[in-house]
């Protein structure tokens, strides 16, 4: 799945900056292309000049005034860690730059050693110094178990250049991008991917609704959730990171950019963007973890090649529901855990962003979900709330420009089940 700048030819009121899409995966999913366009920034502002400055200066007040507990490192050490950048330690690579495993000391017990994942900075100027003080001032300030941690930056100007680095906790069990494709050896459990949609969604929660400002994530997909070495789900690059609306607005109007698949309809089509934009990705998510299918495979025929068209025709019916059900599980899950999820899901996939559920509220129903499938007999429903809304299908490209469809079944068992009418197509 690749990242692709949507253009849908409006400029809103926004400062002319550069924009750029970052992969922070620190495994394989850095194989990725990323495309970049000029659109606003967290740090849209003084990035030009001195690069540790830089760090201290944003246009956004909530950012600075937040303290930070980042080590600076010294590219010497660097060095040093990753054996001066060996091929041999390379775990990733991509469009930002490579990625290296090391071992540092621990700054509280020296005597303790810990493995870390280092990011350097390809020669792409300044659009990568902005997108690497975007990550540095977001993931600096925020800490959550379901967010990848930062542990310190680089920065450096010697006789080979600019030299910009960022160092993470080291992530073992890859991304769940990897463990969903014919590329893992064993899949993820029925109950894994349960615990995966449980974790993502709480770390969406707390960008969205437990600070004192918000953040909306807006490139939020698998190949983004990555797994540490207890196969706990955290979130990671934040190149694409915007601060929510300010009090009294509704969204933020930024440039259109994104991953294909996986960006909401309104913000390809009009460029606003809201915390919703994050809740109709999570809701593709939710199907990539059901079918085991990438929301866009152009390997695959033509009718199967989007995941929400292809989904469609089979949710209509109990019986034919199994059907989308990724093989890789061999049957090993309780299947009305899953057409509960894929309710879910559909909830996310409402056309109307307003009518979408808030994060935290996503997160109460997988919990639901996840405590009624270990029970044994009938599971309880989770809640009347999880009635069908529209899902959504993605309509043909025109003029170059991904434009998302909704549409809603006209009836079917998740209607019957779930809903005590009928719900009209739009």
């Amino acid at each position: 799945m690749k990242c692709f700048s949507f253009s849908n030819g409006e400029k809103k009121d926004e400062p002319k900056s550069t924009k750029t899409v970052s992969v922070l995966s620190t495994n394989s999913t850095l194989n990725e292309g990323d495309v970049r366009r000029s659109g606003s920034e967290l740090n849209s502002q003084n990035v030009l000049d001195n690069p540790v400055e830089s760090l201290r200066r944003t246009s956004f007040p909530s950012f600075s005034q937040r303290s930070s507990n980042l080590r600076v490192f010294a590219m010497s050490e660097l060095r040093s860690v990753t054996r001066n950048f060996s091929r041999s330690v390379m775990i990733g690579e991509g469009g930002f730059g490579c990625v290296y495993k090391g071992v540092i000391k621990s700054a509280e017990d020296p005597s303790t050693k810990i493995e870390v994942a280092v990011k350097q900075l390809g020669k792409r100027g300044m659009q990568g110094h902005k997108e690497w003080v975007t990550e540095v001032n977001v993931l600096g300030v925020v800490e959550h178990p379901n967010l990848v941690k930062l542990v310190g930056y680089c920065a450096e100007d010697d006789e080979r250049g600019i030299q910009r680095l960022l160092i993470y906790e080291y992530m073992p069990n890859r991304s769940v991008e990897h463990h969903l494709s014919t590329r893992a050896e064993i899949p993820l459990s029925w109950a894994m991917r349960l615990k995966v949609a449980q974790d993502a969604a709480r770390g969406l929660t707390y960008l969205h609704e437990e600070m004192e400002f918000q953040i909306i994530f807006r490139d939020f997909k698998s190949s983004n959730i990555l797994l540490d070495e207890q196969w706990n789900a955290k979130l990671s690059d934040f190149g694409l990171a915007r601060l929510g609306p300010s009090e009294g607005l509704t969204h933020v109007s930024t440039a259109v950019v994104g991953t294909m698949g996986y960006a909401a309809p309104e913000y390809v089509q009009t460029g606003r963007l809201t915390s919703k934009s994050d809740v109709w990705s999570y809701g593709v998510f939710l199907y990539e973890l059901i079918t085991g299918r990438r929301p866009l495979d152009r390997n695959r025929p033509r009718s199967e090649q989007k995941l929400l068209e292809w989904v469609k025709p089979f949710l209509s019916d109990v019986k034919k529901f199994h059907q989308i059900l990724d093989p890789r599980l061999e049957g090993n899950y309780p299947l009305k855990a899953a057409q509960k999820l894929a309710i879910v899901a559909n909830r996310c996939l409402v056309r109307n962003p307003k009518s979408r559920p808030k994060m935290s509220e996503v997160l109460e129903m997988v919990i639901q979900i996840t405590e009624a499938s270990t029970e044994t007999g009938s599971p309880q429903l989770p809640s009347k709330s999880l009635a069908l809304g529209e899902t959504s299908v993605d309509t043909e490209a025109k003029n170059k420009k991904r434009v998302v469809d909704s549409r809603s079944g006209e009836s079917g068992w998740f209607v019957r089940m779930w809903t005590p009418k009928l719900l009209r197509s739009c």
